[in-house]
């Protein structure tokens, strides 16, 4: 028997139960995975909200990522053999896997060798959060030296990712948060200048930083009415990329300032890299070298053991981790 966590109605937290399961057989091209570590993420709210970007079919259950080792193979499955220890990439619907549990099933696709320099609670928590800045920043916008990235929410796990990326490829991280009460761990994470959109005016800071040039990059998980000044940052031929709306507020577009300067706007997701198998095995393979060059680095927030996830969202749901939030089982 193995325990997963479902839900039958959308709602808060309390709506997570457990339930114990007979330990299933992997199908073709799936793989069993005895779970140690599971990576949490805003998404997995979402979906527990049903506010995500796919409708839940309820009973349902959640979680994108986890780090563990192999326990049974379907058939068709290559280059894994029982007992290796794999973790599980963001790469399929939650109506179709998940990973919050003791034991799980996850398509071969989704599955990548762990990396030996980390422990299982580090790895669980790197794929979410590197594929889905590596897809912008890397993939898509090819940042290079000298590049000004503008990143907010830059405390959030996607946001540290986006910072470290951005330093990998020569580009200038600018971090924004609200206040300046963690400009001194944003810059220790490698961002190059930190504004507090809060106290100062953020066009202005950008211009100062970019010597009145502006940013090429800005990377947005939030949206709202905050949106429209990351757009008058930006420089001539400047993209913004929006991943998220945090924010749930309406998100105005400058029209005017977007033809003036000839910016682009891009709705980006992990799927675009992690859903196309070349894009995924070319993202894997770059974030692995990464984290073996040491460029790259796990960020945990804190830890939980698998019987406090009511208490993991809810902790999610405050929005004041700093990197990745993880739970041990």
């Amino acid at each position: 028997m193995s325990r997963t966590i479902r839900f039958a109605k959308a709602g808060g937290p309390e709506v997570l139960e457990f339930v114990e399961n007979e330990v299933a057989a992997p199908g073709p091209n799936e793989v069993r995975i005895k779970v140690k570590a599971i990576g949490i993420n805003r998404a997995e709210s979402m979906w527990r909200t049903d506010l995500y970007i796919e409708p839940v079919r309820f009973p349902a259950s959640l979680g994108y990522e986890a780090a563990g080792i192999v326990d049974a193979l379907g058939a068709d499955v290559k280059g894994l053999a029982i007992g290796d220890k794999v973790n599980v990439i963001p790469s399929f619907s939650m109506n179709q896997y998940f990973t919050y549990g003791e034991v799980i099933i996850a398509p071969d696709y989704a599955v990548v060798k762990h990396p030996e320099s980390l422990s299982f609670a580090e790895a669980a928590s790197v794929w979410m959060m590197f594929v889905t800045a590596y897809g912008a920043l890397i993939e898509d916008a090819k940042v290079t030296t000298g590049d000004v990235v503008l990143i907010p929410a830059a405390s959030s796990s996607v946001g540290l990712a986006a910072i470290q990326l951005a330093r990998y490829a020569g580009a200038i991280p600018v971090a924004l948060t609200r206040t300046s009460v963690k400009r001194r761990a944003l810059l220790d994470a490698g961002a190059a200048h930190v504004i507090a959109t809060d106290e100062v005016d953020l066009v202005q800071e950008v211009a100062r930083i970019t010597e009145g040039k502006g940013a090429r990059v800005a990377f947005d998980p939030v949206g709202g009415a905050n949106f429209a000044k990351l757009i008058s940052a930006l420089s001539f031929g400047g993209i913004a990329y929006i991943y998220g709306a945090l924010d749930e507020g309406i998100t105005p577009l400058p029209v005017l300032d977007m033809i003036a300067k000839v910016i682009t706007v891009k709705a980006h997701n992990i799927w675009l890299t992690s859903g196309d198998a070349a894009r995924r095995s070319a993202a894997v393979e770059f974030v692995l070298k990464g984290l073996e060059a040491g460029a790259l680095k796990p960020v945990i927030d804190r830890t939980f053991s698998f019987d406090q996830m009511v208490d993991v969202h809810r902790y999610l749901e405050t929005n004041g981790q700093f990197g990745k939030i993880v739970v041990t089982v």
